[in-house]
């Protein structure tokens, strides 16, 4: 079964199933009214997720995934993919797993009618590389301090550029900012100066 076909048959069991199970003009409402959505919203917006989710992982021949769900730290659906031949959804520097969560993202509100934040992780890769750009951040300040001198690190997407500013945000002895345009951004480590504390 080529992908437009897989796309074509999933795509009409989705659309049957969400006319026949939610009213997402109702959640949009809630949405608006509220800032939130109730569990039942949010179960909702997972099965729907999901559901997308499988069919584009189809598209990769990836039927056999295991998809777990659960919320992050600042309120997002995680939808976290494993079992599978999945290094090629990763890409390089999770390039093509940024890409699939655009696709996604943008499937999932147009449905919605609202920005509800997914995220798509493939076997905790997301979460491995968010440790190692704190840690890259924090050994960036050390170098910064014993140097005296600022610290440009290599060029990075806007989510992990905010990583790094996040991390140091609370250590009054570097301030970052970003230089360079996009694909080449990249976050500067500055010391801060006594006189600027």
């Amino acid at each position: 079964m080529d992908p437009q076909e897989i796309m074509d048959t999933e795509g009409e069991a989705l659309e049957e199933a969400l006319d026949a199970a939610v009213d997402f003009e109702a959640v949009k409402a809630h949405f608006v009214e509220n800032g939130s959505i109730d569990d039942a919203e949010v179960d909702a917006v997972a099965d729907l997720s999901v559901s997308y989710l499988r069919q584009l992982l189809a598209c990769f021949g990836e039927h056999d995934v295991v998809i777990d769900e659960y919320e992050g730290d600042e309120g997002e659906l995680i939808l976290d993919v494993s079992q599978g031949d999945l290094a090629i959804l990763i890409g390089r520097h999770g390039r093509t797993l940024g890409a699939l969560q655009q696709i996604l993202s943008s499937l999932v509100n147009r449905q919605l009618g609202f920005h509800y934040p997914v995220v798509v992780d493939i076997e905790g890769y997301r979460e491995r590389r968010r440790r190692k750009v704190r840690d890259m951040a924090r050994r960036a300040a050390d170098r910064a301090k014993r140097s005296d001198k600022p610290v440009s690190l290599s060029p990075m997407s806007a989510y992990e550029r905010r990583l790094v500013h996040i991390a140091l945000r609370d250590d009054p002895e570097v301030s970052t900012h970003s230089e360079g345009e996009d694909p080449d951004r990249y976050v500067v480590v500055e010391p801060v100066d006594d006189i600027d504390r």
